[in-house]
């Protein structure tokens, strides 16, 4: 079959959310194969580093012979909207390898712009918190080099923004709203698990609002004389809300993109839940939704680093056994901060907050979760019983930088 005509067959299959002119754009992506070089890859496999973050650094594997694979397409007449969308992606996504006294490894990242502004995880340019001085190469779709920098870091939320030093122009990838996913909804990650670049895998969303705690990746603070920069006032941990996946994502897949049918960010690959010692995919993925990636990675491209919310209340966990007669589940004021957003908003100790701005509580971790996504000094609605009373409020949040 000619090219031709293998054109016109792309071009003719119905595929969601592409436009004839988008597939025509496709099809010409498509057709720049990049041919492989010659020789025997070498697999360079080193230990892992803790993995504090299921989806990190974790093992590192680089290919000095090939170049990363391109999308291609043999059959055009088979060729489906997972192809379509990662094309469209791909020339977005790079890998990053990064390393320091303290080791290497590689994750993933995303292009926010043409002039080079990448984002990715904390845990990758900090080696899982272990390093604050490393030294940063970002690989894009095509095989070239170049060296990177960290503009900021983000442990709260696990993002940080790296500046691609080249001059040349990139292609930023195209954010999609999270908040109109849903469950059920088909989803593509692209990154470099194992280091191996430009790795395709499909999946659907599995679950939204999902709040998961990890590991800080906050790293030593050097320019101080010991530390570290930490954010989140938990000093070990962070609680993230995240999408969930069963697109498979593996060590190295952090930083990457979770797409949409269109090829569009949908969220940024941070974690991935294991079992039994297990070091891969189980189907149980986690990603950052992009409307928190892009709000933190416009803050941090500005100014360095990103703000977040703060409630100023101390909450817990509100069960049957410690809830009201009720039985009302959420997370239960304990005390107030003077002068806090919550006190001056009408909370009152002993309520159970119950839904933060629109979706529902369930623990304390998943309202803290939910605060420090937002930037400080936004408004949020609250839902909470008190006194077996639905009462309904509206705050403006504080900052968790001035506390």
């Amino acid at each position: 079959m000619s090219d031709y005509n293998r054109q016109f067959l792309f071009e003719t299959t119905p595929i969601q959310g592409f436009t004839p002119q988008k597939k025509l754009t496709v099809w010409q992506r498509l057709a720049k194969k990049t041919s492989l070089l010659t020789g025997t890859a070498i697999l360079i496999i080193g230990s892992s580093l803790g993995a504090a973050v299921g989806a990190g650094v974790g093992i590192a594997v680089f290919n000095y012979w090939t170049r990363p694979a391109p999308v291609i397409v043999n059959n055009s007449e088979s060729v489906s909207w997972v192809t379509a969308a990662a094309a469209e992606a791909s020339p977005s996504v790079a890998t990053v390898s990064v390393s320091s006294a303290a080791g290497g490894g590689n994750g993933s990242g995303v292009f926010l712009n043409a002039e080079g502004y990448l984002l990715t995880n904390t845990h990758v340019v900090t080696l899982d918190g272990a390093s604050a001085s490393v030294k940063i190469e970002v690989k894009t779709y095509d095989g070239h080099v170049y060296p990177g920098t960290i503009v900021g870091t983000d442990p709260t939320n696990d993002l940080a923004v790296i500046k691609v030093n080249a001059a040349v122009k990139f292609t930023p990838i195209v954010f999609a709203d999270s908040n109109k996913l849903n469950v059920g909804d088909a989803a593509v990650a692209i990154g470099a698990p194992l280091g191996l670049s430009n790795t395709v895998t499909k999946g659907i969303i599995s679950a939204l609002n999902r709040t998961i705690q990890v590991a800080s990746a906050a790293a030593p603070d050097n320019s101080s004389g010991g530390g570290l920069q930490l954010y989140n006032g938990s000093g070990a941990s962070v609680n993230l809300r995240v999408i969930q996946t069963d697109a498979a994502i593996n060590p190295g897949n952090s930083g990457g993109a979770l797409l949409n049918q269109q090829g569009q960010l949908i969220g940024i690959n941070v974690a991935i839940a294991n079992a039994g010692g297990t070091g891969g995919s189980i189907g149980v993925g986690f990603a950052i939704p992009s409307n928190v990636a892009q709000r933190i990675a416009q803050e941090i491209m500005k100014s360095g680093h990103a703000s977040h919310a703060l409630l100023g209340a101390m909450v817990s966990d509100a069960t049957n056994s410690t809830a009201n007669a009720s039985f009302t589940v959420g997370a239960k004021v304990l005390k107030l901060t003077t002068g806090g957003a919550a006190e001056k908003g009408g909370v009152l100790v002993d309520d159970i907050i119950t839904s933060f701005n629109g979706v529902d509580i369930t623990s304390a971790s998943e309202l803290t979760a939910a605060v420090r996504q937002e930037k400080a000094g936004s408004k949020a609605s609250l839902e909470l019983m008190r006194g077996g009373n639905k009462v309904a409020l509206q705050v403006v949040l504080g900052d968790a930088g001035q506390q």
